[in-house]
């Protein structure tokens, strides 16, 4: 029996040598290990010997099968190394050294501004977060004191999915998810939250309006806080965003979720006040409603109006970026129009 397993490990070698392939090489191990290869063959006859034999033959037959199988795994690496040189000197041979014609990226203009008055509000020492674009009825309205017989809750406005929730209509709709994350200010610093966003809704789309618009907004909650302050930072967020003075208007504007609630209007700086059809011939654009968070919306956020008084403020960030960058038609942020949209840098 030793001389049948000597033979079979010089047969076994004289074949790998010869192997080239995968393939080949998986022939071997079943003419070999497999059920009735050579090595279990002898295996087998194992019970035709004396126990005494049986003992010293089965440590033959089993360090030969072990090294077969050692040999085999081995040699399957060769053989991938070999098929992945092969491949490299196959490969199509690029020359790094000549130059591309290809174009950077940039990026959108609204991400632009965003980032941008992200920055100036991180300098403030805002926390900067985000609101979900799915939202449930009670945040993205009740929380907000907006009730159930409001216009702003009619289908034609609002996009409301099959399972209840709805599209949410402006950045408010994360006021009140945002306030109970936080709680109340602490150790005398105020809350300062800004919270930018897409929102959705149900609009007759022409060159000031979409159905699909961005707008940021901030929220500061603390002891004695006032309209002056509101003022304050909506004057260094204009200056800073446009690195220039910017004719503004405050006006009274009615926003249930704030009292008293104002209208911050900015010139139109396509037509530089004269009229033109962005700014629907009035010179001006609604830019920013803002005014002092509701008594009702503290409550429902967990904060006692008792104690702490706060601003809110909305941006249309695309509006922003339309007079930012003089854009006539706010439809051209979602026409994919990389040709237009590549000249616009920070």
């Amino acid at each position: 029996m030793l001389e049948n397993l000597e033979r079979i490990k010089q047969q076994f070698h004289e074949e790998l040598s010869a192997v080239n392939s995968k393939g080949e090489l998986e022939k071997i191990r079943v003419s070999f290990l497999g059920k009735k290869g050579l090595v279990t063959q002898e295996l087998k006859n194992l019970r035709n010997l004396t126990p005494e034999e049986k003992k010293t033959a089965g440590m033959q037959v089993n360090k030969l099968k072990s090294d077969i199988e050692e040999a085999i795994v081995e040699y399957q690496k060769t053989l991938e190394e070999k098929e992945y040189l092969q491949e490299i000197e196959n490969a199509e041979r690029y020359d790094f050294t000549i130059p591309s014609n290809r174009e950077r990226g940039t990026l959108h203009p609204i991400t632009i501004v965003q980032k941008q008055i992200e920055d100036i509000f991180k300098t403030m020492g805002f926390i900067i977060e985000d609101g979900l674009e799915i939202q449930t009825e009670y945040n993205n309205f009740e929380a907000v004191n907006i009730p159930k017989n409001h216009p702003a809750r009619d289908m034609q406005d609002t996009y409301y999915l099959d399972n209840g929730q709805i599209l949410k209509t402006h950045t408010s709709a994360a006021q009140n998810t945002i306030m109970r994350k936080y709680g109340a200010p602490k150790k005398g610093e105020p809350l300062k939250v800004l919270f930018p966003g897409r929102c959705f809704r149900n609009e007759n789309i022409d060159a000031s309006h979409e159905n699909t618009f961005f707008q940021l907004e901030g929220m500061m909650i603390g002891d004695d806080i006032s309209i002056s302050n509101l003022i304050y930072f909506m004057k260094v967020l204009l200056s800073e965003v446009f690195e220039r003075d910017v004719k503004v208007r405050l006006r009274p504007g009615f926003f249930p979720f704030v009292e008293p609630g104002f209208e911050l209007d900015i010139n139109c700086a396509i037509c530089e006040g004269s009229g033109c059809p962005t700014c629907k011939n009035s010179g001006w654009l609604e830019l920013l409603p803002c005014g002092m968070i509701h008594p009702n919306v503290l409550s429902m956020g967990g904060i006692d109006p008792e104690r702490y008084t706060g601003f809110a403020f909305g941006l249309g960030l695309t509006r922003l970026a339309m007079m930012k960058y003089n854009i006539k038609d706010i439809r051209l942020f979602n026409s994919g129009n990389l040709k237009q949209l590549k000249q616009f840098t920070r």
